[in-house]
């Protein structure tokens, strides 16, 4: 890890707003895995974006807004977080997002082959149009259009907006994670 975790005791006013703000909407929406160490210290990219909390309030608010305005199946979002997280091979973001996905009823065999960087052979039809879609988004280059026009049949242009905006956050989450070298929580 690059950058100490900020116990609350030491946070700066400016970042004792964003911390307040992060930890309230991290006990709302991420409670599969561990955010918060002991100390109340924040993990994961929450901490990294403490130490810039200008930056930090900018993507936090980007992060509420793809949360609170969410029209995408959380099946199909959890498939595009699962390859960006792969593609990058973020550590954190593939152990968080596989503890929501086993939550949710992921069979292990999907998760494997997602973290492998391999298509699953028994996707349904909205998952396996976000697979497409992230997975051609992170791989570079413009999302060919059979992949973008799937994307607005199935899940409508707010849907399709929605999932491009989210494979580009998270690939942000994945740089934030690598770039800061963010470990891993032992699972419980």
């Amino acid at each position: 890890m690059r950058l100490p975790l900020i116990p609350p005791a030491d946070l700066t006013p400016e970042q004792q707003a964003l911390y307040a703000d992060m930890k309230a909407g991290i006990s709302r929406n991420f409670s599969d895995f561990k955010t918060v160490r002991e100390d109340g210290a924040l993990m994961g990219p929450w901490n990294p974006w403490l130490h810039e909390p200008a930056i930090g309030k900018a993507v936090w608010d980007l992060t509420k807004a793809m949360t609170a305005q969410a029209s995408l199946p959380d099946p199909a979002r959890q498939i595009a977080i699962l390859v960006t997280g792969a593609h990058f091979d973020a550590a954190y973001e593939l152990y968080a997002h596989i503890a929501v996905a086993e939550r949710e009823g992921m069979p292990a065999q999907r998760l494997s082959e997602l973290c492998a960087n391999v298509k699953p052979h028994d996707l349904p039809h909205e998952q396996g149009v976000a697979y497409d879609v992230a997975f051609a988004l992170v791989n570079g280059g413009v999302l060919p259009e059979p992949c973008y026009r799937l994307a607005v049949e199935t899940f409508g242009q707010r849907g399709a907006n929605e999932l491009i905006y989210l494979v580009g956050l998270y690939a942000l989450v994945s740089m934030t994670l690598n770039g800061f070298n963010v470990p891993v929580p032992e699972r419980d």
